[in-house]
């Protein structure tokens, strides 16, 4: 078993309420330090799992099982340049030479701009990029895939389930 650390971000609960905290408790969430930060619930996991799929889909269960509406997993999965180096274990001048195409090819584009200066990048387009680049592990290609993959269904109204999330593994397992 490995412990997967990761933030569930919902809502629908009154923090005022006496049973707060107790709700995550008992729907299993004992591994989780809850707090209530700008109109949200944080639930800040450790969990230990088998798969990161498996711990963040029973994460998800257990904060709608304590009665609120997950709308998110984090680590966010939008990135600077400097949060790729820090997830990735390179340094700053290495993703940015990446970035500007001085090293390596076909780095991923940024999917969004805050500033001309700010660019933003998709974490799992990147992190798979360093995985073929063997600069990431496979573990933690699949966690930004699973989280991901979660965020995406979270953002359809869906709910992620077990067998849902282990779609993330594509890119790791051979083609058929």
């Amino acid at each position: 078993m490995t412990v997967h650390e990761f933030c569930v971000i919902a809502s629908g609960l009154d923090p005022t309420a006496d049973d707060f905290e107790s709700r995550f408790y008992e729907a299993g969430c004992d591994d989780a330090t809850i707090s209530f930060q700008r109109g949200h619930v944080i639930a800040d996991f450790s969990r230990e799992a088998t798969s990161v799929e498996e711990a963040v889909a029973s994460a998800i269960a257990g904060v709608t099982a304590a009665g609120a509406r997950v709308e998110r997993i984090e680590p966010d999965s939008l990135v600077s340049l400097s949060d790729i180096a820090a997830r990735s274990g390179l340094t700053r001048a290495a993703i940015t030479q990446y970035a500007k195409a001085q090293r390596g090819k076909a780095f991923p584009v940024p999917v969004a701009k805050v500033t001309s200066d700010s660019p933003l990048w998709d974490w799992a387009a990147v992190a798979a990029w360093l995985f073929r680049h063997d600069r990431l592990s496979p573990e933690a290609l699949t966690a930004a895939e699973v989280v991901k993959r979660a965020n995406d269904i979270l953002g359809v109204g869906g709910t992620p389930t077990l067998d849902t999330l282990r779609q993330s593994r594509s890119v790791l397992e051979p083609a058929a």
